[in-house]
C-alpha cells in the first residue's frame, strides 16, 4: 500500500489551511497513495482561545469538505486532527477522523494525552481549552493491502502503552498526525517513532506541521514513513511543506514478526500489575 505522510505549516487561516491541504491531498493521490495523513491541527493551529473558537462538529465544514476530497480522489485520508466542539463551551477535543474512499467515516479518535508541558521558556496548556479523549482507536481493513490503522496525535507518541495496546487490538500501521515543537523534535521525534515501529513490529506513518504559526509555534517538520524494522522508509525535512511517499508491504511486516516474534513472546502475567499502576 502506498503512503502518504503530508506536511503543512498551518497558521490560524482556515480557508488557506484547507487549500493547501487539499492541493497537497491531489499531489499524493496523482503519485498513487491510497492512505494519506495530514497533520495535528492541520486547518488551524492557534492559540488555544482561537482554536476554541475556531473548533467545529464533526459534519462542520472541515470533515464536510475532507469527505469530499477523500471520495472524488478515491483514497483512504487520516483528517489529520482538528479542534472539535463539545458540548462544553470552555473545552473542546483534538479530533482525528479516519475516512474511507467512499467518503464516510470509518472511525474517529479524540487524543487522550494533553501536552501540558514547559519546553524552553514557552507554556503549553492544552488542558485548559481541550478535554482529553478516554478511548483506544484502531480500524480497518485500510487500503487494498488490508492493514488495521491504530490511530494516535502528537503527544501520544510519548505513551508506548498505547501503541502497545493498539498492536493487541490488532493495529499493524499508526498513523501520527503532529505539530511537534523544535526542541522536543530535534530531540526526540525520530526516536520515539522508530521505537513504536520497532517494539510493536508495525508501520508508522507521521505527519508533521512545520514551521512558525503565530503566537510561539514552531514545528519541527521531518514527516516520515518507518518500516516494522525501524528503517525510516521516507522522510522530509524541516523547511517546508511537503508530501511524504513510501510503500508499506505487508510481507516485510509478516517477515519482521516471523523472525522475531515480540508480541508472541510477551509475559504480561508477570509485569501486567505493575504496567497497570
Amino acid at each position: 500500500m502506498r503512503v502518504a505522510a503530508i506536511q503543512l505549516n498551518s497558521t490560524g487561516d482556515k480557508d488557506r489551511n484547507l487549500e493547501t491541504a487539499e492541493r497537497l491531498m491531489r499531489e499524493a493521490a496523482a503519485a498513487g497513495a491510497e492512505l494519506v495523513v495530514l497533520p495535528e491541527k492541520w486547518n488551524l493551529l492557534a492559540p488555544g482561545p482561537e482554536q476554541l473558537a475556531g473548533s467545529e462538529d464533526l459534519d462542520g465544514p472541515t470533515l464536510t469538505a475532507t469527505r469530499e476530497w477523500a471520495r472524488s480522489l478515491g483514497v483512504t485520508l487520516v483528517a489529520g486532527s482538528i479542534p472539535e466542539r463539545s458540548d462544553d463551551p470552555a473545552h473542546g477535543f483534538n479530533t482525528s477522523v479516519l475516512i474511507g474512499p467512499d467518503g464516510h467515516d470509518i472511525a474517529t479518535y479524540r487524543k487522550i494525552h494533553l501536552f501540558d508541558v514547559d519546553v524552553e521558556g514557552v507554556t503549553y496548556r492544552e488542558s485548559d481549552h481541550e478535554h482529553p479523549g478516554d478511548e483506544i482507536v484502531t480500524a480497518g481493513p485500510v487500503g487494498s493491502d488490508g492493514f488495521t490503522a491504530g490511530l494516535s496525535v502528537c503527544y501520544d507518541v510519548r505513551f508506548p502503552e498505547l501503541y502497545r495496546a493498539m498492536a493487541l487490538a490488532g493495529a499493524d500501521l499508526f498513523t501520527v498526525p503532529a505539530a511537534f515543537t523544535v526542541p522536543t523534535g530535534r530531540a526526540h521525534w525520530e526516536v520515539m517513532l522508530r521505537a513504536r515501529a520497532i517494539e510493536n513490529q508495525a508501520f508508522v506513518v507521521a505527519a508533521g506541521q512545520v514551521g512558525e504559526a503565530p503566537p510561539h509555534y514552531d514545528s519541527w517538520g521531518h514527516s516520515m514513513v518507518v518500516a516494522p524494522s525501524g528503517a525510516i522508509l521516507a522522510q522530509a525535512d524541516g523547511d517546508g511543506e511537503a508530501v511524504v511517499i513510501a510503500d508499506c508491504d505487508p510481507a516485510e511486516r509478516d517477515r519482521v514478526r516471523a523472525a522475531m516474534p515480540l508480541l508472541a513472546s510477551r509475559r504480561p502475567d508477570a509485569y501486567a500489575d505493575r504496567v497497570a499502576g
